[in-house]
């Protein structure tokens, strides 16, 4: 299989992958798959070609270097024993890296110094590219950045208010999602339009506000847990929040499982982050009905507030999981966008059109299908194969 390229996209649990064929102009996904539930009980890997399932197993992989091996043995029965690169989303580059990066000993050093910026993700994403190197050691490995999109945004917004002193130690607002905005802004081109807003919504969740197509705000923050609530994870808290289960001796290990894991949809709800479910229960569970109505909300709030930064809007595109399927969200959303001129075509939201705003809508109202892999294999083929 000519120039396959490796893309890997690992989470504290989890490691979703897939292989591209990039010769010439063509890109082609090959298969993608995924080792689930890594380091619990009740483990899954599957892997899918283009339009079937072609394993789907149950087992235990206790760590993310099992998950490799696993992922490796998969590819293999398919055919799949030579590739070209590896290309690796890394979560957080801190304040030094905003460029893809070939990987290499300097840079596992590197980012070995910024677990503290994403403890959560940082150590089993630096376990898999040493994991991958095991099995292919001449295999070139890229990491490619997911703050590395924000990285030109003004001063003004990265900034917190807090002291010079923090500020040069990288106390900062990196932004997160950048892949995937990165997709979004290339596949839309022109269409973007001059004031735009793109929304992420998955069980991750940010939103990013663009000038001319470049980041000028985004709700994320050092951390990935800013912002507006998400599937497990806070979103954004008075800070006296913290102080205040500080002083009824929440432990700083308490405190992370609680605003990357218990809160959120899950922590409104009572039950579950998964929106799909809160919609279905929302007419009958108060509790569902909330957790639906706190997101929805807060997802305007952000989108004013976004507008006022850019003086006015003329494209809002919604993208991930929750925004490219959930059209009741999308709607529920915009209901109170009409001051920005935001009209929605009932039935093409519906549909999960392209277009979902009415004709007569000033600000044109978008859908699309995000692709953060093929992001990753367009960057690890440019790094390994430019001269």
């Amino acid at each position: 299989m000519e120039a396959a390229i490796l893309c890997l996209n690992g989470g504290s649990s989890s490691l979703k992958f897939a292989v591209y064929r990039t010769v010439g102009p063509v890109e082609e996904r090959i298969f993608s798959g995924a080792v689930e539930a890594i380091g619990v009980a009740g483990g899954r890997a599957w892997l899918r070609g283009a339009d079937k399932t072609l394993s789907d197993k149950n087992g235990a992989f206790p760590d993310h270097a099992e998950a490799i091996k696993t992922m490796f043995a998969a590819l293999r029965e398919q055919g799949v024993k030579e590739l070209a690169a590896a290309g690796h989303r890394i979560v957080h580059g801190g304040p030094l890296f905003t460029q893809p990066q070939r990987i290499d000993e300097r840079l596992r050093a590197a980012l070995k110094k910024l677990v503290p910026f994403a403890p959560l993700h940082l150590p089993c994403q630096l376990a898999m590219i040493e994991a991958v190197a095991t099995h292919y050691p001449d295999l070139p490995q890229v990491a490619c950045f997911d703050t590395a999109f924000h990285s030109g945004m003004p001063e003004v917004a990265r900034r917190f208010a807090l002291p010079q002193e923090l500020w040069e130690q990288g106390i900062k607002r990196y932004g997160f999602h950048g892949l995937s905005y990165e997709f979004v802004v290339g596949k839309l081109g022109k269409e973007i339009g001059q004031r735009a807003i793109i929304a992420h919504l998955g069980n991750g969740a940010s939103m990013v506000a663009l000038k001319d197509g470049l980041p000028v705000d985004t709700s994320m923050g050092l951390t990935p847990v800013g912002g507006f609530m998400m599937g497990t994870r806070s979103g954004d808290l008075d800070p006296g929040v913290l102080l205040y289960l500080m002083s009824k001796e929440y432990s700083a290990d308490r405190m992370e499982k609680l605003l990357n894991h218990q809160a959120g949809l899950l922590g409104v709800s009572g039950q579950t982050s998964e929106m799909r479910i809160l919609l279905e229960k929302r007419q009958t569970d108060r509790a569902a009905a909330m957790a639906v109505e706190m997101f929805c909300y807060q997802v305007r709030k952000f989108i004013g507030s976004f507008a006022a930064v850019l003086g006015g809007l003329d494209t809002l595109v919604f993208t991930g999981g929750i925004g490219e399927r959930a059209a009741a969200v999308r709607e529920e959303i915009c209901s109170g966008l009409q001051f920005l001129d935001i009209a929605l075509d009932v039935s093409g939201n519906g549909r999960n059109a392209e277009v979902i705003s009415a004709p007569g809508s000033r600000c044109v109202v978008r859908v699309v299908e995000t692709d953060e892999d093929l992001m990753i294999a367009r960057h690890a083929r440019s790094i390994v194969f430019s001269r």
